[in-house]
């Protein structure tokens, strides 16, 4: 069996132009399906979130806090991770996201100082550790802030 060869089980689909209301003859006339009177017979319907006149779950829970709108995401990577590049290389953004070391970059990629490096790479990122400057300038790389 493929995908190609699926189908619904035989009954279980319904034509979407199927028309309620047209007498009792068709099986769905008088109320078309929608039982007596109530709500759910009536036009309109209710807004998302209504519950019937009970106090709504979304005004019961505590609001708390606020969300600054200012914030940016960064995304730390610690020095470590580039040692799969080769001596001599050039380490940005667009090479971390070929390598797979960087899946989504956000609102930019900060190196962090954690772990040991054993190469000389020039290196270019949104920003930089203190920690991850000194070890990449110690082996004779360069740090480029974007």
């Amino acid at each position: 069996m493929n995908l190609s060869n699926l189908s619904p089980a035989e009954g279980s689909k319904h034509s979407d132009n199927f028309r309620r209301g047209r007498g009792h003859g068709s099986g769905n006339g008088k109320t078309a399906g929608k039982g007596h009177k109530g709500q759910k017979a009536r036009s309109g319907g209710t807004r998302p979130g209504f519950e019937g006149g009970q106090m709504p779950l979304y005004r019961r829970i505590p609001k708390r806090g606020f969300t600054n709108r200012n914030t940016k995401e960064i995304i730390g990577i610690n020095i470590s991770a580039l040692e799969v590049f080769d001596n001599d290389a050039v380490v940005s953004v667009e090479t971390l996201l070929e390598k797979g070391i960087v899946k989504n970059p956000r609102d930019g990629v900060k190196i962090l100082g954690n772990g040991e490096l054993t190469k000389k790479l020039t290196v270019q990122a949104n920003a930089f550790s203190a920690g991850a400057v000194e070890k990449i300038e110690a082996l004779g790389g360069k740090t480029e802030v974007i």
